[in-house]
């Protein structure tokens, strides 16, 4: 089956009305489609919204379905508990959850001295084009807390060392600390999004795996060409004609999680490292939005190192 999507259908109210949200994948066979559009008409869903791949390098089925919850005679955990038969029936390497539009979302965004993420992430949420509450930004720095206090959001700062900070033994036993404390402020929250706006430092790999599939993290290159620090430089230096930014889970294997999404600006040779430094900003905001936004309305689905998005 090819890469199909079907538009959503109209409100009939004109509102945005509360949603049970289906992501599946498993490996491809005949009759999945069947079975999942079965289940649903007997539990009288209204269809709104239903995408489908198959990939064939991989030969995994994915899909994800979006019904009308007042269509169902049935709260999100039922619906849950009968679908499960459904998923055995299609193999014990099927990957499934179903969400609850009705249920918010939240975030913690964390940060270090770079505003432009930030600022964008929490005017959008202001302005009610967040699909999630922030609950918190957290930051290395203070620079960004009245940033944070203007929208009324929580500040945590977290100090870490600098490279200034002692011997080395003292600054990796600091970083261990402040890591242990970033984590017991942001797992508080229990949050679906855990959104590195710029924090600009590495998670340690017990980070990485508690947090995965839920850190998301920008990176101001259009990986995998530019890993590290100051990709702009590195692309000036390699009289790029294309700059770029990547939105992509977090994990051990540094710039090199599954990703989410891309976008690039043209450029030329008249651009110096701080034109593209600049240019950069606007597309790190734009790329971070949206794949902060897919991941959080569950249109992401990660299968090994790759994902699809059903945007």
């Amino acid at each position: 089956m090819s890469n199909a999507q079907t538009s959503p259908r109209p409100d009939p109210a004109g509102t945005d009305e509360r949603r049970y949200v289906l992501t599946l994948g498993c490996p491809d066979r005949t009759g999945i489609v069947a079975a999942i559009s079965g289940f649903l008409a007997e539990i009288g869903g209204w269809i709104t919204e239903a995408a489908y791949h198959s990939d064939p390098t991989s030969g995994w089925f994915f899909t994800r379905q979006a019904v009308r919850a007042d269509s169902v005679a049935l709260n999100v955990e039922q619906v849950r508990e009968r679908f499960a038969a459904v998923a055995d029936g299609l193999g014990p390497e099927t990957e499934w959850r179903l969400t609850d539009t009705g249920t918010e979302k939240s975030a913690v965004l964390l940060v270090s001295r770079d505003s432009h993420c930030l600022s964008d992430l929490l005017s959008r949420a202001a302005r009610g084009e967040f699909p999630a509450a922030i609950r918190a930004v957290v930051g290395n720095h203070r620079d960004l807390q009245p940033l944070a206090e203007h929208y009324g959001v929580p500040f945590h700062h977290v100090p870490f060392p600098s490279a200034a900070d002692g011997t080395p033994e003292e600054r990796a036993a600091a970083k261990t600390a402040a890591f242990g404390r970033l984590r017991e402020i942001v797992d508080a929250y229990r949050p679906d999004a855990v959104v590195l706006a710029r924090f600009m430092q590495i998670l340690p790999p017990e980070l990485c795996e508690a947090w995965a599939g839920r850190a998301i993290n920008i990176h101001h290159s259009f990986l995998p060409s530019f890993v590290g620090a100051r990709p702009y430089h590195q692309a000036f230096e390699r009289g790029v004609k294309l700059i770029g930014a990547t939105c992509h889970y977090v994990t051990a294997d540094l710039d090199a999680g599954p990703i989410i999404e891309q976008d690039v600006i043209r450029i030329n040779h008249d651009y110096s490292a701080a034109d593209m430094v600049r240019q950069g900003r606007d597309i790190e905001t734009l790329v971070l939005a949206r794949g902060a936004r897919w991941h959080l309305e569950d249109r992401v689905l990660v299968h090994g190192r790759k994902t699809v998005v059903f945007a």
